[in-house]
């Protein structure tokens, strides 16, 4: 089976290299243009980029699919790779493109996804941050035959994955990408001998992960001490959790959630303890958590203990109040 495959990020790496382990011929790649990164914000090919060229596959990059959008040539280029690719199928895993109708229609048995949540649950470009943040027990992935709208396809294969107290955004996109990884080879096999059955998702239950943006890192004290929690956890790796404490911003990366409830009466944000075993905080709801991992803009993360060695943090502050 001869297979188009379209993503940009690591989770969409992993797919890749397990298709190739399997045995599928990949004749053409998609993925995003390189971009700027790093501290000397020099361009850098993908992971699905590095992966490609290290096996031998030709690259196409265009900045857009759509052949009456606002680059025609390079969509045009892109369609004749494909066309020349005499493709089955394509797998699209975390691509960032919106494949448009003659992209859908082109492969022999359409386009399968990849995409990480039980859907038709968080729909959308963030689905593992929100299932996190969300405090859902658990999440997986769904194999999807693609349609014009956002993750709305049939659903071909499905598998559940338990989200543990300790999952970060950055853990449990790991396990999801190997999961991903071992489904869509299933899929495809399946699909050579015609062992697929497409079920259409539900209509109930339908939400929707947006796209995580800088401005929600930073921590609302207000709320209960788990809910905050679990955007710490959401959050990891990207933007970080982050509070401000005088004039500086830090981000918090572990917790836990206190057994003391902090003073029901107390401002949200009161340093109640700073010690070696971490900042305690009064949090919403009478709760308290205690920050065990932190780290000063341009540092490292750093225990507690550590932390505090280098940052005078007292009793009596208020986390997220500007400088007196």
């Amino acid at each position: 089976m001869r297979v188009i495959f379209a993503g940009t990020p690591e989770f969409a790496r992993v797919a890749l290299e397990r298709l190739l382990a399997a045995g599928f011929t990949v004749p053409l790649v998609l993925t995003q243009p390189d971009r700027p990164a790093g501290r000397g914000m020099k361009l850098q090919a993908s992971p699905v980029k590095q992966c490609a060229l290290d096996h031998g596959i030709p690259v196409a990059q265009p900045r857009s699919l759509r052949l009456d959008g606002k680059y025609p040539e390079e969509a045009a280029a892109a369609r004749d790779a494909l066309l020349a690719a005499q493709a089955d199928v394509m797998v699209v895993a975390a691509y960032g493109l919106i494949l448009p109708q003659w992209t859908l229609d082109m492969p022999r048995l359409g386009c399968l996804n990849i995409h990480a949540s039980l859907l038709p649950r968080w729909r959308g470009a963030a689905p593992i941050h929100r299932a996190i943040e969300a405090g859902d027990a658990d999440t997986g992935v769904t194999i999807m035959q693609m349609d014009a709208g956002l993750d709305t396809g049939d659903m071909l294969l499905t598998e559940r994955l338990a989200i543990t107290a300790d999952d970060t955004t950055a853990t449990l996109h790991d396990r999801l990408a190997h999961l991903g990884g071992r489904m869509i080879v299933e899929a495809l096999e399946l699909a050579a001998c015609g062992g697929l059955q497409p079920v259409p998702q539900p209509a109930e239950g339908v939400t929707y992960a947006h796209k995580i943006e800088k401005a929600e890192s930073s921590i609302d004290w207000s709320q209960p001490a788990s809910v905050i929690g679990q955007r710490i956890r959401a959050f990891d790796p990207f933007p970080g959790a982050s509070t401000e404490c005088s004039g500086e911003t830090i981000k918090v990366w572990s917790y836990a959630i206190d057994s003391a409830k902090g003073n029901t009466d107390a401002r949200k944000g009161l340093v109640l303890s700073a010690n070696d075993t971490g900042v305690l905080v009064a949090c919403g709801a009478g709760t308290a958590l205690r920050l065990t991992t932190l780290q000063r803009a341009g540092g490292k993360r750093l225990p507690a203990a550590d932390f505090l060695r280098g940052f005078d943090l007292q009793p009596g502050m208020v986390l997220g109040a500007p400088a007196a």
